[in-house]
């Protein structure tokens, strides 16, 4: 399992959707653990619950394979070489100098803005192809325009499901995706034991910020900030960027431009885009060592995904008939993609376009990805290059 994933690790460019071909190449197609309807079923789980949703489908396939250990051999061999690829960038981002100057760094933040706003055009494309789910996603937006804030996401998260519930139940009762077809397998997973999964997923959400009020511990907070986020965000790696940035800016763990750097870089290496929280945890100053840190922050933001697929996975044939939770999700998607749509104004413009220069950037960075389809680990270079030739003629 921990060799079949590794290759992947390597070799699986272009973000979820993709990874999801990658995935059925490997494990339907070429090794054949699993048939075409199991597999559309595990799509399906990773597809509901929070956090990296090509991610969640390989550690179910590892699951289903050869139990936990094999869930867990399964995202190792995933992430591993994004995880060290961006642990060595953030060492190097340490003795890079003053950023503010790098004209380099105006490449990178230029790609991370093509990169979101080619991810928002699809979501928006796929999640919200109606005017009640277009109308949940733009109040959403306008919203955390105005409300900034881990918290104001949650909210939003919250009132999507609840909009989905109000809304789009005659549309959940339509069942349209060979992914609807039962696979009649739980998976690997004892019922008891996905039960103490749930449990220890809930108790760590709700009891980290509780612990935090009577021990005051700076790797304790950072550990709560992660998890959230891994437990909170739907919609895939892009999503997670305004959480992470809601909970690594304001106490000034990760400056802006560090942050928007990462994120760039993160489009350059293969695997899942949530690897870049081991970037974020590298170049923290609170552990004192790089890779210490990046492993920390990658734990913290992964331990939800093992939790819920773990737990969720011995009820899913049960859970997924239910037309109001199909109908949840669709409103959740649909709040993800206004989400995205305040993310790309707030961090990721303002940060990035300060000068027709870095417009021009972004033009051409977005170009090459939607129109001419060039991968994102071809941009990065191309655009990290033409920011610094920008800076040299001033």
């Amino acid at each position: 399992m921990f060799i079949a994933a590794g290759r992947l690790g390597l070799t699986s460019f272009g973000g979820p959707t993709a990874h999801l071909g990658y995935f059925r190449e490997e494990y339907v197609a070429r090794r054949r653990w699993l048939d075409e309807a199991a597999y559309a079923d595990l799509v399906a789980l990773g597809q509901l619950l929070p956090g990296p949703a090509s991610s969640q489908v390989g550690i179910a396939v590892g699951i289903r394979r050869a139990g936990l250990l094999g869930g867990f051999a399964a995202w190792l061999g995933f992430t591993a070489p994004s995880a060290i690829a961006l642990i060595l960038f953030a060492i190097g981002i340490g003795t890079a100098g003053d950023l503010a100057e790098a004209g380099w760094l105006r490449g990178l933040k230029s790609v991370a803005v093509a990169v979101v706003a080619l991810a928002l055009w699809g979501m928006a494309r796929d999640l919200a192809p109606d005017l009640a789910r277009r109308s949940i996603a733009i109040s959403a937006a306008v919203f955390l325009l105005f409300v900034s804030g881990a918290g104001a996401q949650v909210a939003v998260i919250a009132a999507g499901a609840l909009a989905g519930l109000a809304l789009l139940r005659k549309h959940a009762a339509e069942r349209s995706t060979s992914a609807d077809a039962p696979s009649g397998s739980a998976g690997g997973v004892p019922r008891a034991v996905g039960v103490l999964a749930l449990l220890l997923f809930a108790a760590l959400l709700a009891g980290l910020p509780l612990v935090m009020r009577a021990v005051d511990s700076e790797p304790l907070r950072v550990f709560d900030a992660f998890y959230r986020s891994g437990a909170l965000v739907f919609g895939g790696g892009h999503v997670v960027l305004p959480l992470l940035e809601a909970e690594v800016a304001p106490p000034g763990w990760v400056g802006v431009d560090e942050f928007i750097a990462g994120y760039g870089a993160a489009q350059a290496v293969p695997g899942p885009l949530f690897t870049f929280v081991a970037y974020l945890g590298a170049t923290m100053e609170t552990f004192g060592s790089a890779w210490t840190g990046g492993l920390f922050a990658l734990a913290a933001i992964f331990l939800p995904s093992f939790l819920l697929v773990a737990g969720v996975l011995p009820f899913w044939d049960a859970l997924r008939e239910r037309a109001g939770a199909r109908a949840a999700l669709r409103g959740v998607n649909a709040a993800v993609v206004g989400l995205l749509l305040a993310a790309l104004y707030d961090p990721v413009w303002t940060s990035a376009v300060k000068a027709p220069g870095d417009f021009a950037l972004v033009v051409g960075a977005f170009g090459l990805l939607a129109f001419w389809r060039v991968p994102p680990w071809a941009v990065v270079p191309l655009a990290a290059g033409a920011g610094a030739a920008l800076a040299a003629v001033g």
